[in-house]
């Protein structure tokens, strides 16, 4: 193929792709501003597209409907999580605290996002994603160097994830008025300490 055609085809497709990221990024903002007052089920694709300004048949080709567009959200922001604990290796009894302080951390770096999806008074299904995600990596890691009865550890893994989910949407409601370090030692501590000795 001559070199030009390539060079052509090459930029073509990178300002596409620059274009559909900056229309995913408009529409996940406008989402995540209208999620602030009202309800998913109350938001329309019309009232979507008008804030992003951008017209319906471009919001159709990203996105089935509101419903999809906010589930793509949350899977990202899953994702993400993912992809950022596992930059770092958790093998020690002790490392819990760190991993509970990067968890954190990466909830403040995405403060706005998080508090608006964990809103008790917003219908979605992020809370019960980061469950399941924090059971799986949690948990793995705590049943293996605490001596839990097999029956019973289904419940404290319910009791242990909710409630550190609960306190963790308490302080990004209060503005994150402690350090991401000094609310993973909270937690750790009525893990540890409260629960379990």
């Amino acid at each position: 193929m001559d070199k030009a055609i390539r060079k052509g085809i090459f930029m073509t497709s990178s300002k596409l792709d620059r274009r559909k990221k900056y229309t995913r990024m408009v529409l996940k903002d406008s989402l995540m501003q209208l999620l602030k007052e009202k309800q998913i089920a109350a938001i329309t694709v019309k009232e979507l597209c008008g804030l992003a300004d951008i017209n319906r048949s471009t919001f159709y080709s990203h996105y089935f409907d509101q419903y999809d567009l906010l589930d793509k959200i949350e899977n990202e922001i899953i994702e993400d999580m993912k992809g950022y604990l596992s930059q770092y290796n958790f093998e020690k009894e002790e490392d819990s605290l760190h991993m509970i302080e990067k968890l954190i951390e990466y909830f403040a770096s995405k403060h706005e996002v998080c508090k608006t999806l964990f809103n008790e008074k917003v219908d979605t299904t992020f809370q019960k994603k980061v469950m399941v995600f924090a059971d799986d990596v949690f948990m793995n890691h705590w049943t293996t160097s605490k001596n839990f009865e097999e029956d019973a550890s289904e419940y404290l893994s319910t009791f242990i994830i909710s409630g550190s989910i609960h306190v963790i949407k308490s302080w990004l409601n209060n503005e994150m008025d402690k350090s991401p370090k000094e609310m993973a030692g909270i937690i750790n501590g009525l893990i540890n300490g409260g629960l379990f000795k």
